[in-house]
């Protein structure tokens, strides 16, 4: 037989597509040829299965031959083969896969055939300069046939002299991708994309370190483990078995907190195993770590298309055959299939997660504080997970204890409803850093959770949502009888000029940079003189948007402080008698307010400028004042040191002024 033709393409030469378009990475070129080899081995024990073969199969491994010296690879498998007609119809003719008409015909016996495209062997040509294919069928008196190609559309078909079934494709490298002629490059290749084929892959021999130098042993080196832990029955396995598996795909990390094993045939094909990371204090949005497999095959760790965007933080494997992949197989299609395959592995991972709830409470509370910003993180980003996961997601509060969220509701409802008839959540994210405060709503009998994840920001405005009737408040965001008011407070009666006189102290010896609002409480003599908080809406939502989402004109704004002056505390009292005493029969005159009903424009500007003009100088007289009282900037810069506030030079003068005061105290 000798004949020659042109391949049957639409293009006039389809060669720098495939080198440029037609797949991503060169390196696919081998898991390609890899996979047409499987597939080929995988066909002659169906056909063996069913009984249309009943000659001796011998070894089905695929092997691979690389000559570094000459620059070939070769590709071998003891599978069907091809006739002359097949080799005309399946490779000449490009695109027309034979996988689809022999799944039809031998479906009963064949579950794992990897190609569909009919495009994978021209992978080849992106890093040949030449190819040739020697084939021989498996059927009685085939004839054994070479075809060759130089990356042209002409091809050369003859006889071959190949005498055993199977197929030998050989690449001949070019010069411009001599990597692959490389053996610790195709090691690795066929590590990545062929570990767990199943159909033994070898690749030439292992080797073992000898007087210098890595030399061929007489074992093969098998590259693959051809039965998967994912491809086991669950009942067959132990959670020995599920650790080991899950040591050998990441060395380096810690043990899982949990896995869940797929298994599903209808209606669609997956398999695989996912499990639960141990999540650290930080987000650690580590993906990739899911690999998806088809029929064993692996096709990527890009997984953001098939599962949803939270799950893409576990790890594990996913197998496959009904994704939609495209001819390079690294890019995933949008289709029903897809959402299906989404929507069952969200189901799954809620279902093992509320078993573990029911079943395994202590586990699951020994192992939240590493899954709740998983857990939180899925509540947040996918509306079905987050129905589910109401019923097992646990808070945990200041003492350690975890509960349910219905049943820590049920828990706080009776002391922590407000006069509006709202249960309020009280929380910190800090227990060290805000514990006067937490020690404040302790002593009032209130509960205070901690919420110290990362998303808590956006997860108590999520839990807002949720529960009925419910808000959520930080603990040291207000006094503590203003977080869950039981009644209309009584207010500091004071003249509109006296909250103005405030307001002016209060910002003359504050830290300048920030908003502060000043305002008058009867707190109790026994209270703190002066108490700084942030408002929650303000602070919570300056949180959310140094995460993200789309409320970054929060963070730009400058920090707002409330500062409430406790009318009552006796040093409060001393500090405004000093200033009643300081501006006795002193008033600010208004002009304004005398002006007859017919005054001009004139008149009315010179008016107004004379009252602006006592402002300002009563104003001047009040920083003046703050500024000789000692005992206003002692108990200020108090209160500032115990919010974080008080540095550089104003924290020296503040020790300095300490110091002297107990010296005053102790000395004299």
């Amino acid at each position: 037989m000798d004949n020659k033709g042109k391949i049957g393409v639409t293009t006039e030469n389809i060669f720098p597509v495939i080198k440029k378009f037609l797949y991503s990475d060169h390196e696919i070129f081998l898991r390609e040829l890899v996979a047409n080899a499987v597939d080929a081995t995988q066909k002659m024990k169906a056909l063996a299965s069913s009984g249309d073969f009943k000659g001796e199969l011998g070894d089905l491994s695929v092997r691979i031959e690389l000559d570094s010296d000459a620059k070939t690879l070769k590709i071998i498998d003891r599978g069907i083969g091809m006739t002359a007609e097949e080799v005309d119809r399946y490779i000449n003719q490009i695109a027309f896969s034979s996988a689809g008409e022999f799944l039809e015909k031998y479906k009963d016996q064949i579950s794992n055939i990897i190609g569909h495209f009919g495009l994978g062997f021209y992978s080849a040509f992106m890093v040949s300069e030449k190819v040739t294919i020697d084939t021989l069928s498996w059927q009685d008196d085939a004839k054994a046939v070479r075809w060759s190609c130089d990356g042209s559309p002409e091809y050369e078909m003859t006889d071959s002299d190949k005498t055993d079934r199977g197929t030998v494709i050989t690449l001949y490298i070019a010069e411009e991708d001599k990597e692959f002629a490389e053996r610790g490059r195709i090691q690795s290749l066929l590590e990545k994309y062929c570990k767990f084929m199943p159909v033994p892959v070898i690749f030439g021999k292992e080797q073992e370190w000898k007087d210098g130098k890595y030399v061929d042993t007489d074992k093969d080196n098998v590259i693959n483990r051809t039965e998967p832990l994912w491809t086991r029955k669950p009942a067959d396995l132990k959670e020995e078995d599920y650790l080991n598996f899950y040591r050998a795909l990441y060395p380096m990390h810690e043990d899982p907190l949990f896995y869940i094993h797929l298994n599903v045939d209808y209606p669609f094909n997956l398999t695989g195993i996912l499990y639960f990371p141990k999540i650290k204090d930080r987000m650690e949005l580590t993906r990739n770590k899911i690999q998806l497999y088809c029929n064993q095959m692996f096709v990527t760790d890009s997984v953001e298309n098939i599962v949803p965007d939270f799950l893409t933080l576990l790890h594990g494997v996913i197998d496959s055959p009904d994704i939609p992949l495209n001819v390079s197989r690294s890019y995933l299609q949008s289709d029903a299939n897809v959402k299906k395959i989404s929507g069952y592995i969200t189901k799954k991972v809620a279902d093992r997660l509320e078993e573990i709830f029911k079943n395994e409470r202590e586990a699951l509370e020994s192992k939240w504080d590493n899954l709740k910003l998983f857990i939180e993180y899925g509540m947040l980003s996918d509306e079905k997970f987050c129905e589910r996961a109401m019923k097992f997601c646990l808070l945990k509060n200041t003492e350690g204890k975890y509960f349910s969220i219905d049943d820590y509701k049920k828990a706080i409802e009776a002391e922590q409803t407000d006069k509006d008839k709202k249960t309020v959540f009280l929380y910190a994210t800090d227990a060290v850093a805000q514990y006067p405060y937490i020690e404040a709503a302790k002593n009032k009998g209130y509960d205070v959770l901690l919420m110290d994840c990362q998303l808590d920001a956006h997860f108590v405005n999520l839990l807002e949502m949720k529960i009925e009737n419910s808000r959520f408040a930080r603990v040291d965001s207000d006094s503590v009888d203003n977080l869950i008011p039981k009644e209309e407070k009584i207010r500091p009666e004071m003249s509109e000029q006296d909250k103005s006189d405030l307001d002016v102290i209060f910002h003359s010896v504050l830290p300048e940079g920030n908003n502060y609002y000043v305002t008058a409480e009867n707190l109790g003599e026994n209270e703190a003189p002066i108490l700084i908080t942030q408002s929650e809406f303000m602070r919570r939502y300056r949180e959310m948007s140094s995460l993200g989402g789309g409320m970054n004109f929060y963070s730009e704004m400058p920090e707002s402080y409330n500062i409430t002056v406790n009318m009552q505390n006796p040093l409060i009292l001393k500090v405004m008698g000093a200033k009643a005493e300081a501006f006795a029969g002193k008033t600010v005159e208004d002009p304004v307010k005398d002006l007859p009903k017919d005054a001009t424009e004139e008149q009315k500007k010179e008016a107004q400028s004379k009252k602006d003009a006592a402002l300002e100088e009563r104003r001047g007289e009040l920083r003046e004042f703050a500024g000789k009282n000692e005992i206003l900037k002692q108990i200020t810069d108090l209160a500032l040191l115990a919010n974080g506030m008080l540095k550089g030079k104003d924290l020296s003068d503040f020790i300095a002024r300490s110091r002297q005061v107990v010296a005053d105290a102790y000395l004299k």
